[in-house]
């Protein structure tokens, strides 16, 4: 039995608020929750297999060039040595972590200083990492641009409607701002690790990984396997950030060397080669131009942006995505180029676009409201667009106004103009910001098949990944609600492409796509149970593992008797976003203490208030959006990668220099869940959580630096010498 949805239509009967069960949108636990605090939950180094061997990949110290020579002989006859892997395959980036990609090429030529080019195989891990250190190489170098400054330019994405520039010249106020960001990294706990096995016909991989039908793809792709022959394994993942997104080298070294030797092979990349190898966030150069009339109301809105990546890569750092309908302003102009630099790719890193597009125009905005003389609550709630700025189409729903309102109650926020260092505790300066939070939402195609067993119990199957966000709760909760069950009686299998395929994790889509599968299986499943007691599905209610309806009851294992029943729901995005906007929204307040002598600021509370569509466990979604704004933190006062302007090597590429916030550098954080009904967003009505709470929050501290001390900080991350240079000096 299958039950498909391509969603054409906005889904306006909100089905799960008909149901009874009271599971759905409840704080509940994560079932795995136990066992990956105790350490019993297998993360993809953690598996074992006779015969195991392992590998370690070198890494090449050049940004461009070719490799002429690898001198395999140099370490085979070092201890425990197996073999050598030089596969071309190896030199180029495997995937780009979803479908419609250009396929796989293989490639002998170094695009960036790390760049993986063989594979040390040994019957210890140690062995490896020694021999790894001594296999020689050679190569050529070529000069290549490494400065975004100084490099060449291509535009991607542009936006021009009206005359902005007119509209600066006779607005009554305007604000024309470079700001800069630097690059970040992905950084999650979990370092990139793959366990191969070849029985000599398919390929079963333990790995790392968040979206498993794109994954299974681009590795059959990549080593001229059919998909069939490839089963990928990712139950548990360690955080990803979109740098599990697609395949990476450890995960094709790993099959090429178990094809080739025939024993199960184990590749686990060292903190060091992550950060030097896989994505990061691209740098940006940021301009901010703001018309207002005299009342505020904007009248052109500008967002000029350049970012990074290696040359012939297709992806640029969307940084305008939000600033397309954040705010009104019928003068618009966004424009984003791409420099081409020869430094590791850039790609998705949490929160894309939004993560560093947003704390930009909230800094100008708040400018603005400063030039104006009103508070920056209300500037905001002024210029709240009633249809999409430039394509004319109206909002499925907008939060964002209550956003606003009910976060700055929460937090108390003084409604008033911005005056710095009003308050001052001993050597502190204290002050407070904000900052509006958007983010795009989107859906993918998914899969989910719901089997419901005789004694009144369910099973969900889907290659679904969970990379810490809460998909093992919440798909079991949106199961429960539609079959009248307690989570304890729901087994919810994850991480296997033997399973039906969902979404996978990225891009804040997989709670509304694999959700809206597990939906329909279970709608299908109910229609199938309405069937067998004569009775129209509508009429059913279910709840503690019984079915009532007008006249009777029954218990599910008496219709069920000894037979399994099994659904498979699919779920794909149609056009029912095509006529409205779709977005998630939300708000930031913070307040910080910055100190006069050093410029060390630390965030003293922060409140976030997220209007994210149906809740589907209050616990994980609160717990994605205390994420976002730790990252907040991150972006606004610590994360930057630094490369060495000379030799265009990563300087501090592990987390002792690459400081990501600790628990010392967060303070109480305060979320507000905002619920709404959106029918355009999913037949679920949810949308997406993990990432709004990082978009626009390190805005509301830039802007609550300067409300404490004055010091207006134009590049982020924030750090005490940038405050002090900008520190008034009175």
């Amino acid at each position: 039995m299958s039950v498909h949805l391509k969603q054409d239509q906005p889904d306006n009967r909100n089905v799960l608020d008909t149901m009874v069960q009271g599971v759905i949108g409840a704080a509940l636990p994560r079932p795995e929750g136990l066992m990956k605090v105790t350490g019993t939950a297998s993360y993809a180094a953690e598996y074992d297999a006779e015969g195991l061997l392992e590998g370690v990949l070198v890494t090449v110290p050049i940004v461009c060039g070719e490799i002429t020579m690898i001198d395999e002989a140099s370490v085979l006859g070092m201890p425990g040595v197996v073999a050598v892997l030089s596969d071309e395959r190896m030199t180029g980036r495997p995937a780009q972590g979803m479908a419609g990609e250009a396929p796989f090429q293989p490639a002998r030529e170094v695009r960036y200083w790390g760049q993986p080019v063989a594979l040390v195989v040994a019957t210890t891990f140690e062995q490896a990492r020694d021999a790894a250190k001594h296999l020689k190489l050679q190569w050529r170098v070529e000069d290549a641009p490494l400065d975004p400054k100084t490099a060449e330019t291509e535009e991607n994405e542009s936006t021009r409607v009206g005359d902005l520039a007119h509209a600066m010249a006779d607005a009554a106020h305007t604000v024309d701002v470079v700001i800069t960001t630097e690059g970040h990294a992905s950084a999650a706990m979990e370092p990139h690790a793959a366990l191969a096995q070849w029985d000599g016909k398919a390929l079963t991989v333990h790995a790392s990984l968040q979206m498993l039908k794109f994954n299974r793809a681009e590795l059959a792709d990549s080593l001229n396997l059919d998909e069939s022959q490839v089963r990928l394994l990712s139950p548990y993942v360690g955080g990803g950030f979109g740098s599990k997104l697609g395949v990476s080298q450890e995960v094709v070294a790993a099959s090429l060397a178990a094809i080739q030797l025939g024993r199960p092979v184990r590749v686990v990349m060292s903190r060091q080669q992550v950060f030097q190898t896989i994505m990061r966030r691209s740098e940006t150069h940021q301009r901010i131009r703001l018309a207002a009339d005299a009342e505020g109301k904007l009248t052109g809105f500008g967002h000029e942006a350049q970012v990074s990546n290696l040359p012939g890569e297709d992806f640029a750092e969307p940084v305008l995505q939000s600033s397309q309908f954040l705010y009104a302003g019928d003068n618009r102009l966004l424009k984003l180029d791409l420099a081409r630099i020869h430094r590791m790719t850039a790609g998705s890193v949490r929160a894309p676009g939004e993560a560093v597009g947003v704390q930009t125009v909230e800094q100008a905005m708040d400018m603005l409201a400063e030039k104006i003389g009103i508070d920056p609550v209300e500037l905001r709630l002024r210029n709240i667009p009633e249809k999409h700025p430039a394509k004319d189409k109206p909002f499925s729903s907008r939060k964002l106004a209550e956003c606003l309102r009910k976060g700055a109650k929460a937090f108390g926020w003084e409604p008033r103009p911005r005056t710095p260092r009003h308050t001052r505790e001993g050597e502190w300066w204290i002050g407070t910001g904000m900052a509006s939070a958007a983010r795009v939402h989107s859906v993918v195609e998914a899969k989910a098949r719901v089997i419901l067993r005789p004694d009144a119990t369910a099973v969900v199957e889907t290659d679904m990944t969970d990379i810490g966000t809460g998909s093992y709760a919440i798909l079991g909760q949106v199961a429960g609600e539609m079959l009248g069950l307690r989570p304890d009686d729901i087994d919810v299998r994850l991480g296997d492409t033997d399973l039906p395929p969902g979404s996978g994790s990225g891009g804040s889509f997989g709670a509304a796509s694999c959700g809206s599968a597990v939906f329909l299986a279970c709608d299908g499943l109910r229609k199938e149970l309405a069937k067998r007691l004569d009775i129209a599905s509508e009429d059913l209610t279910l709840k503690d593992g019984v079915a009532r309806w007008d006249g009777g009851e029954k218990a599910l294992n008496e219709i069920l008797g000894s037979e399994v029943i099994d659904c498979v729901g699919h779920f794909e995005p149609g056009a029912s976003t095509e006529d409205v906007t779709v977005s998630s929204y939300g708000a930031f307040f913070a307040e910080v203490a910055v100190n006069r002598w050093t410029g060390e600021t630390r965030v003293r509370r922060m409140t976030g208030a997220f209007g994210i569509g149906r809740v589907l466990n209050a616990r994980t979604a609160r717990s994605q959006c205390l994420g976002g704004m730790t990252w907040c933190i991150g972006n606004a006062l610590t994360e930057s990668l630094h490369f060495d302007p000379v030799d265009g090597h990563l300087a501090n590429c592990d987390l002792a220099e690459y400081h990501v916030p600790v628990h010392r550098d967060v303070p109480d954080l305060e979320v507000l869940l905002i619920e709404e009904r959106d029918a355009a967003a999913s037949p679920i009505q949810a949308k997406g959580v993990g990432e709004l709470g990082l978009c626009g929050g390190a805005g509301a501290i830039a802007n609550a630096i300067y409300d404490a001390c004055g010091a207006r900080v134009l590049s982020y991350p924030m750090t005490p010498d940038k405050v002090m240079a900008a520190m008034p000096k009175v």
